[in-house]
């Protein structure tokens, strides 16, 4: 089990038991079963980013509270220098750089996602969450489906789209693909 992953699901039951909130409403905030939710709760499945994002949106806790346990204590600026951000690797494919996860009362999360490349084809994960995102390619190619479209995005592309539509992405070319997702 990803020792990150079980830090997360830590963070997120502690939440429910603090704010003294039924398994069944979390499963709903999330648009997931009670069963889905509970394995996320458990740390042996891997939690999407945009389960945890309804969370943040619904129980007004930041986002980047739930996936590095720090709160925010800038309200004028926060610096990240390049490389220099809270990262958490949600899988061996995808790794998240927080780029404001000190600033208080964001309204944006924005993460500099890197995506590896599959050894072997598999089907695209999809997930959805609360809100709206804005992707922009810097480095490689990459597939990004959204509501059953799929697009080619290329170095220097960019797109905004509803984040309510199952949406995924994965590197093209066997090569890994880097780009900035701001969640809004």
């Amino acid at each position: 089990m990803n020792e990150q992953i079980r830090e997360i699901a830590l963070r997120l039951s502690g939440l429910r038991e603090v704010l003294d909130i039924p398994v069944e409403e979390m499963a709903a905030t999330c648009n997931i079963s009670v069963e889905d939710y509970l394995g996320y709760e458990s740390g042996k499945t891997d939690i999407p980013i945009g389960v945890l994002q309804n969370v943040s949106k619904k129980y007004r806790v930041g986002l980047t509270a739930l996936l590095f346990g720090d709160e925010p204590n800038m309200k004028s600026y926060f610096l990240t220098r390049a490389g220099q951000g809270p990262a958490i690797e949600r899988s061996k494919a995808y790794k998240y750089q927080a780029l404001a996860a000190g600033f208080i009362g964001r309204k944006a999360d924005p993460f500099i996602v890197t995506v590896e490349p599959e050894e072997e084809e598999k089907p695209m994960h999809l997930n959805s969450h609360n809100g709206q995102e804005l992707d922009f390619v810097l480095e490689g190619r990459m597939l990004l489906s959204v509501g059953g479209h799929e697009l080619v995005l290329n170095e220097g592309d960019s797109l905004y789209f509803d984040a309510t539509q199952p949406h995924g992405m994965k590197a093209l070319d066997g090569k890994t693909v880097r780009f900035l997702a701001t969640i809004f």
